[in-house]
């Protein structure tokens, strides 16, 4: 009887624990859902594996060379190869920059739809051609520039709000 009853509380933990991690349905390939998304939710895509095949969508949506991409992103250009020909998810890094521009093109998507103007609008490749501009407010830097880290993305994005909000300096 003692181990019925030390099974049923193990039973009674198990069905208590944590349930595992699931994947959200958040679509990498929808800047704007990616942007709209809780911090929650892009920490658990991030975690559970962006595919590889992300990235080679975000440079054709940006119509920017996935040369160029890599680069901005300070990805090797060979890992990235490697993994869509393998169909391999990125690292939690890799995955983390992905998604960081991804997010800043949703965000600026976002910006033009609220402005009440986004026809004929293209935000991925307005993103793409700024991302190369200098500007006074990053001390003359590029948003390219500091693109590969997350406080780059982070300080961009920011940037990016201070020019909606008219506050850009």
């Amino acid at each position: 009887m003692a181990a019925t009853t030390s099974s049923a509380k193990v039973s009674a933990v198990k069905a208590t624990a944590a349930p595992k991690v699931r994947k959200p349905s958040l679509d990498v390939g929808n800047p704007l859902s990616l942007y709209r998304a809780s911090p929650i939710e892009r920490i658990t895509l991030i975690k559970t594996g962006i595919p590889a095949t992300a990235f080679s969508r975000l440079a054709v949506h940006m119509n920017m060379p996935k040369d160029r991409l890599a680069s901005v992103l300070g990805l090797p250009r060979a890992t990235i190869n490697r993994k869509v020909s393998g169909n391999k998810p990125l690292s939690p890094d890799e995955g983390s920059r992905v998604m960081g521009m991804a997010r800043l093109v949703g965000q600026v998507q976002a910006m033009v739809e609220e402005s009440g103007r986004p026809e004929g609008f293209n935000a991925a490749q307005w993103v793409a051609q700024w991302l190369d501009r200098p500007l006074p407010a990053l001390d003359g830097r590029a948003p390219k520039e500091l693109m590969d880290t997350a406080e780059g993305q982070s300080l961009v994005s920011n940037l990016v709000a201070r020019m909606q909000s008219g506050a850009y300096a």
